[in-house]
């Protein structure tokens, strides 16, 4: 190999090596700190794209699921008011075979009429509650998205308690002017037919709560799956990377050793001349 003084071959490969050991080290370093193997885009640019896909999924499964136990609450809440209207109508049904007995008199069925007409009038405010500002009552179903891309979705039933159809509502028992009286509701039978749709109501409600549970689980567990996809491709493995970055600390020194060699090397060339 000749002698040569303007051109440093050995000394350009060493620094050129240096500079290659000294930036993987520095990704090393970036890593570590950050716990994520993907710091740039540069880093990894197709995982990166699925990453964000990925995540913003899991994020939106999360918020699907907190939807859902907001309406469990609501239907909580709603079996409540039923179970409520479902304790006074049984009153009313008591009250109205009370009304029959024969040796009662005049005033003693005023006496019960009274209590019937506050409890007519306690109906109708039942049938106006609501949640958060929803109406729990009404006639228009509720479509509740239980999937993260909002496709999935459960339906819940239309529960009407102040309809006028004696087959779906309480008919003319709920009335917030308490206009009816035991003697116009004649026979047990208006109460019971109330009964069995506020049952029906429970029944719907109840299966419903029971659907949203599962609905939520499968959202907890794809948020899971999710998050744990997100991360093979994202986070960092701390021993593995660990393992090269001690690897890049010995190169970078050494590769500053022999630059510095390598720039001695050229000397030989002055002891020729001397």
């Amino acid at each position: 190999m000749p002698v040569v003084i303007n051109t440093n071959f050995a000394a350009t490969t060493a620094a050129n090596n240096l500079a290659a050991s000294n930036d993987s080290l520095q990704k090393s370093l970036n890593r570590l700190s950050s716990g994520s193997k993907i710091v740039t885009p540069a880093d990894d640019a197709g995982g990166l794209a699925v990453s964000m896909k990925l995540s913003a999924a899991a994020k939106r499964s999360g918020a699907a699921a907190i939807n859902i136990g907001n309406t469990v609450s609501m239907l909580q809440t709603q079996d409540g008011v039923l179970k409520v209207t479902g304790d006074v109508l049984q009153r009313m049904s008591e009250l109205s075979t009370l009304y029959q007995d024969p040796t009662k008199n005049s005033t003693d069925k005023s006496n019960y009429d009274a209590e019937f007409v506050q409890l007519q009038k306690q109906l109708a405010s039942l049938s106006t509650e609501k949640f958060n500002g929803t109406a729990l009552f009404g006639s228009t179903e509720i479509v509740v998205p239980v999937s993260e891309d909002g496709k999935g979705t459960v339906t819940l039933t239309a529960k009407n308690l102040s309809s006028t159809d004696a087959t779906v509502g309480l008919g003319a028992l709920a009335d917030s002017a308490g206009a009816g009286s035991l003697s116009s509701i004649g026979t047990v039978d208006a109460i019971t037919q109330a009964l069995q749709n506020v049952a029906t109501m429970r029944a719907n409600n109840g299966a419903e709560q029971s659907r949203l549970g599962f609905a939520g689980d499968v959202l907890t567990t794809n948020k899971a799956n999710l998050e744990a996809a997100n991360s093979r491709i994202i986070d960092v493995d701390v021993a593995e990377e660990s393992t090269q970055l001690a690897r890049w600390n010995v190169l970078v020194q050494s590769g500053t050793a022999m630059l510095s060699q390598a720039n001695q090397s050229a000397q030989t060339a002055l002891k020729l001349l001397q």
